[in-house]
């Protein structure tokens, strides 16, 4: 049993106070991830092609609300 096996039989096995105590860790865990890729992401330069997209898009006119 590989260790994911392992991990997803244990948390299969938890009572639903405890599920829901992981799951409340476990996505704030990934939105911290997320949010520290996209910061650093955006520091590289990596992100500079959406702003360049959005300018030109208003210069073009074609910029459209969300």
């Amino acid at each position: 049993m590989t260790r994911l096996e392992e991990i997803e039989t244990v948390i299969a096995a938890l009572p639903e106070e405890e599920f829901r105590q992981f799951r409340r860790w476990f996505l704030e865990t990934d939105w911290e991830r997320w949010d520290r890729e996209i910061h650093e992401d955006s520091r590289a330069g990596r992100l500079d092609f959406l702003v360049e997209e959005a300018l030109q898009a208003k210069r073009n006119g074609t910029l459209q609300d969300l």
